[in-house]
């Protein structure tokens, strides 16, 4: 079992999509087929108010105690380099959710003389190009946001054509896409 090909899979969908539990999911299918192997959850989210928090509580009840929880809402691509050469038992990183990283990196208080956005847009080029070469099983969650409205204000455009084409780029570097509507998984890839 531990021949066969780890897979890179995107998993899309709006908000109450169902897009984590699927990921989830296939996280404990994983498990299954390999018992000796780890599973790793890597949580993007920030807690800023009771809101969040209660997000965050539902997801945590849903984890099993046996997967690792790693907190990195900014240094994703850093902590998957990490993992990936850890090659001593089979493993399974799922990443919830790459919109609140993106969020997080727009969000961030840069110097005056750096653009967010440019800096947003090198840090998915940099998790495109890890995802691209990872060699464990992963599975990213991702908001889709464009089968909505232009948003008015300019941070929220920005937002929605960072996280169209960070989905975009994922797309073309996962092996599957699946696009969760109303908790059904759409096979895309």
């Amino acid at each position: 079992m531990h021949s066969l090909k780890p897979i890179r899979h995107l998993y899309l969908g709006g908000a109450r999509s169902g897009k984590s539990k699927l990921a989830e999911a296939a996280a404990h299918a994983w498990q299954q087929r390999h018992p000796t192997g780890q599973v790793t959850y890597i949580a993007t989210a920030q807690i800023w108010d009771k809101e969040m928090q209660t997000r965050v509580d539902t997801h945590r009840q849903r984890r099993p105690e046996t997967w690792q929880l790693l907190e990195q809402p900014m240094q994703l691509t850093e902590t998957l380099a990490q993992w990936q050469t850890d090659n001593d038992r089979p493993q399974c990183i799922l990443v919830d959710c790459l919109t609140l990283w993106l969020t997080n990196h727009l969000c961030q208080e840069v110097p005056t003389e750096k653009n967010v956005a440019t800096m947003a847009e090198q840090a998915i080029a940099d998790l495109v190009s890890m995802v691209d070469g990872f060699n464990a099983e992963l599975l990213l969650v991702s908001n889709e946001v464009g089968s909505g409205i232009v948003p008015m204000g300019e941070l929220s455009r920005q937002f929605q054509d960072l996280s169209g084409l960070m989905n975009q780029h994922l797309a073309r570097v996962c092996d599957k896409v699946t696009l969760a509507v109303a908790g059904l998984p759409m096979e895309l890839k």
